[in-house]
């Protein structure tokens, strides 16, 4: 796919409350497979997004902090839920609920990540949305270097009051 910028609109998709998106990538996130919803969604052609980065759906309201969270979490073969805003192809957006799930091979070696997205309710996105705006803002004032810990103490300080980690946090959403 050729690399072009994407502006993003306020168009918003609503993923169906009995529908999945479902992809599978390599261990460097390279996506294997995708399902028809995720290409309806993201508005990428199936040959797009085969072999493509699975951050070719990041909307660029994501903290990178939330993605730390996830690789630390999947790389060790361990299972991630969250809530992502991810950009559509045409500057759209829509909003999931994300489950990673480790693909281990008969030796139990880990050998990619299936990714089960569904409908984020109206609630939870009213909660994580403020909380990702006040990350990001933090990574973009800490610059590159210092993004992701920037954004990790944002959140931190918000879940601390709670006693809990960021998964607690989804999973009480």
């Amino acid at each position: 796919m050729k690399s072009r910028t994407i502006t993003p609109t306020d168009q918003e998709r609503i993923l169906p409350a009995d529908r999945y998106i479902l992809s599978t990538s390599d261990l460097s996130g390279r996506i294997t497979s995708v399902n028809d919803l995720f290409i309806e969604f993201s508005g990428h052609p199936e040959n797009d997004l085969l072999a493509a980065q699975h951050n070719i759906v990041r909307h660029p309201d994501m903290p990178r902090a939330v993605f730390s969270i996830m690789w630390d979490a999947i790389k060790d073969g361990d299972e991630f839920s969250g809530y992502v805003k991810n950009l559509s192809r045409d500057g759209g957006f829509y909003w999931v609920y994300a489950h990673i799930l480790p693909i281990t091979d008969a030796e139990g070696e880990l050998t990619g990540y299936r990714s089960v997205r569904r409908h984020a309710s109206r609630t939870a996105i009213a909660k994580v949305a403020p909380l990702y705006a006040e990350m990001l803002a933090a990574e973009k004032t800490a610059g590159p270097r210092d993004a992701i810990g920037a954004g990790l103490g944002v959140l931190r300080c918000h879940l601390a009051a709670d006693g809990m980690g960021y998964e607690q946090f989804v999973a009480h959403l």
